[in-house]
């Protein structure tokens, strides 16, 4: 099975990386998308970060209704920093009969240059990109192992929602239903 895999801290999963998910889904060759919740990326505030375990059980509120997409903790497990060369290696093991594909965004690609083992990443798997605003075509744009999507730029952020939230804003309709009532019931982000 063609799996891709989108990871993401999801700090909360919103409307946006479902709508990509779902993209990924239907107009690619992927056959599932499995969206990995991240531990702790170590470039992002920690202080801002809910817990791996309440994040993975938004993601799989929002994604109950689609059979297409899954969630994944399998970084929960694995030594920190999590680096995706080494997830990729895990699952590969984990899972021979699978064949992984990352999902990123344009943005994401224009770094993948600065990533540990970047080259044996781009050897070994394919990438399919979603595009982002202001951002230029980089040195891997023409990568063979790179597949740019026609996927709907999106320009909704999590930064933003948890803020909006905390400010008592009402941005119901950015998340799926079942998310944003747990969202409301737990008081998170408040």
């Amino acid at each position: 099975m063609q799996i891709g895999l989108f990871f993401g801290s999801f700090n909360p999963v919103h409307a946006g990386h479902l709508i990509l998910a779902n993209y990924m889904a239907e107009y690619t060759p992927l056959e599932e998308v499995w969206m990995v919740v991240s531990p702790h990326n170590p470039l992002k505030d920690k202080a801002s970060l809910l817990h791996q375990q309440k994040r993975l059980n938004l993601v799989d509120v929002a994604i109950e209704p689609y059979s297409a997409i899954r969630s994944s903790n399998i970084e929960f497990t694995l030594p920190l920093p999590s680096y995706t060369v080494n997830t990729l290696a895990h699952l590969k093991e984990k899972y021979p009969q699978h064949t992984f594909s990352l999902i990123m965004g344009q943005d994401n690609l224009a770094t993948l240059h600065k990533w540990k083992n970047y080259e044996v990443i781009l050897q070994h798997h394919k990438i399919y990109v979603y595009p982002r605003h202001g951002v230029e075509a980089g040195p891997l744009d023409e990568h063979p192992a790179i597949i740019l999507t026609e996927a709907p730029i999106i320009e909704i952020s999590s930064t933003f929602l948890r803020q909006a939230i905390k400010e008592g804003k009402e941005v119901r309709y950015f998340f799926p239903p079942g998310v944003w009532e747990e969202l409301e019931a737990s008081g998170y982000y408040r």
